[in-house]
């Protein structure tokens, strides 16, 4: 995971690509967690069941490779 916006967030999904990292975009989520959640912090329970829709996608897509 990495936080970021602009152009931080381009330089981090430039560098997801670059090493084919795979990126889900959930720009309603992803604003949620950037004004809510700092590095390293718990997520808030209102987040988890879009977080864990997001995670068991990630999941999926390792167990392809």
């Amino acid at each position: 995971m990495a936080k970021g916006k602009n152009l931080i967030a381009q330089n981090i999904k430039q560098k997801a690509r670059e090493t084919s990292i795979p990126i889900v975009e959930n720009k309603p989520l992803a604003q949620a967690l950037y004004k809510e959640v700092e590095i390293g912090q718990m997520i808030s329970p209102q987040l988890y069941e879009a977080v864990a829709e997001i995670l068991a996608y990630v999941y999926s897509l390792k167990e392809k490779i």
